[in-house]
Parts: C-alpha cells; sequence; structure tokens
C-alpha cells in the first residue's frame, strides 16, 4: 500500500470532485484539489456553489445552475473520464437531482464518495434542510462509501447519537439507505478518544485515535473524504483508502500551518516534498 508520498510526476487515478467552492482555501473544491494532488491522483472538478468565506465563518453562499453543474462533469467525464468521484457540497434538491443524473448516465459504475455536507463549523446551513431526503434517497444508494459526521448522520437517520453503541445503530440504518459502506466520524462526541466506525455488509472497522486540540481543523471532513476518493481511484480497498486517509488528515491537522483567527485550515501539503 502506498504511505501517500508523491514520487516525481507520477500521477495515479483520476478523481472527479462535485463540491462547493470555499473562497478562503481550508474547506470544499480548495481542500479537495489540494488532497488529491498531495495523494499523487489527479483532481478534476465540477463547482456546485461558490461560497464568501474564511476561518470565522459563511458569510454567503450562491448556488451554481443544476444544468451547468451537470454540463461540467459531462465535459469532464465525456474526456478525461474518472476512477473515482467525491461528491461534497450541493445546497439543493434541484443540484443533488442534476448531479444524481449526470453520475448515472456517465460514471455508474466509477466508486463514488459522499460526503454529505450540512453544516459548516460555524453553524451556517449548507444545504436546504428540506433536500436532506433528496440526498438520502437519490445519491446514497449511489454510494460506495458515505462519510457523515455525527450530527449529518442524526439528520440522515432521525436517531440521536451519544456513543458508539449509537453509532452503530445510525450506521446500520444508513446501510439500509443503500450504500456500499459508511464512514460515520466519530468526532462531535464529548471524549479524548475518537471512534471512527466503518461499516460495509462485510462487517465493521472501528479506526480508535486521539482527539488534537486545536482550532485549526477547518475541512476536515471535505479533506477526508477527498483523499478517500484518491485511494478508490488508485485501486485500494475501501478500508485501506480509509486507513491511509485518516493518517494523512492526522498529521495534515499536526502540522496545521495556523492561518486566520478562526478555525484555520490544515496543513495539505505535507506529503509533498520541498525541491530547491
Amino acid at each position: 500500500m502506498s504511505d501517500g508520498s508523491v514520487s516525481g510526476n507520477s500521477v495515479k487515478g483520476r478523481v472527479l470532485i462535485v463540491a462547493g467552492s470555499d473562497s478562503g482555501g481550508g474547506a470544499g473544491i480548495q481542500a479537495d484539489i489540494k488532497a488529491v494532488s498531495a495523494l499523487g491522483a489527479y483532481a478534476m472538478t465540477a463547482i456546485a456553489a461558490l461560497t464568501a468565506q474564511n476561518t470565522t465563518g459563511v458569510y454567503g453562499v450562491v448556488p451554481v445552475d443544476p444544468a451547468f453543474v451537470a454540463l461540467q462533469m459531462k465535459l469532464v467525464l465525456e474526456d478525461i473520464g474518472a476512477d473515482a468521484v467525491k461528491i461534497g457540497m450541493l445546497a439543493n434538491a434541484p443540484v443533488i437531482e442534476a448531479v444524481a443524473a449526470e453520475y448515472e448516465e456517465r460514471a455508474v459504475n466509477v466508486p463514488l464518495v459522499l460526503d454529505p455536507v450540512m453544516i459548516a463549523k460555524s453553524g451556517h446551513h449548507l444545504l436546504d434542510p428540506d433536500a436532506v431526503l433528496t440526498l438520502r434517497r437519490r445519491l446514497l444508494p449511489l454510494a460506495e462509501v458515505v462519510t457523515p459526521n455525527l450530527p449529518e448522520a442524526e439528520a440522515l437517520t432521525d436517531l440521536p447519537i451519544r456513543d458508539l453503541d449509537d453509532m452503530r445503530r445510525a450506521a446500520e440504518l444508513m446501510l439500509s439507505f443503500g450504500p456500499k459502506s459508511v464512514l460515520l466520524k466519530g468526532g462531535h462526541l464529548e471524549d479524548d478518544t475518537l471512534y471512527d466506525l466503518l461499516l460495509t455488509e462485510e462487517g465493521e472497522t472501528v479506526f480508535e485515535g486521539r482527539r488534537v486540540h486545536t482550532p485549526h481543523t477547518h475541512g476536515t471532513g471535505c479533506t477526508l473524504s477527498s483523499a478517500i476518493a484518491a485511494g478508490l481511484a488508485q485501486g485500494m480497498t475501501t478500508r485501506d483508502a480509509v486507513a491511509r486517509a485518516r493518517r494523512y488528515v492526522e498529521t495534515a491537522i499536526l502540522t496545521a500551518p495556523g492561518l486566520g483567527h478562526g478555525h484555520g485550515p490544515l496543513n495539505h501539503l505535507h506529503t509533498v516534498r520541498e525541491f530547491s
């Protein structure tokens, strides 16, 4: 298994990212491109929303016309192709419908990583509340792996999640919605010990880690899901892709550059060697 480093000019795996733009560069499309590139794969994008934000919060969201989101996907898939698709922030139901239809028409056999982005760390809603059911109905059944945090899982399942057993119940219910696997991230629990639960039809894997006490965690969900997509594009199993992605994100948090006055970005490029 690759350790995540980039060797020379080699690029392995094509990842199409469908998500929103973060003007602060720490999350969204910007984080996705950095993560995929740092892990040696090739990143392509279909921008589904524009946001005006920095480390202190989200101050505006402008959804992109659904037909134009689909056109971006169509042109990339017809010309370059993809070995994995990552979906992040989609903002509303019409965009979700357009993205699902385009994926079904042109990439239905390509592994899909779905990060069901709903609420920013600042508390700003990034998905219309009435679009949650559309997301569950149209995109979860298409996913190779869905990567919700606990608030997102609660919104998708209507179940309270307070501990690891609650995580298991919620993940089992989400698996019944149709994805091949669920990675339920436990970072919102209170403990210093963190649990991420990967559930597939074959069983579960519990990844355990220690909480890093830092404000510089902006974009961790986007980064993790894109790192998983890079692994799948490179032929890794879901479990190995998740394991490598978690290691990559942990180091990115530990070496964060400390930018901004709020929730700062990660160090996405820690895998890249410096060239003099």
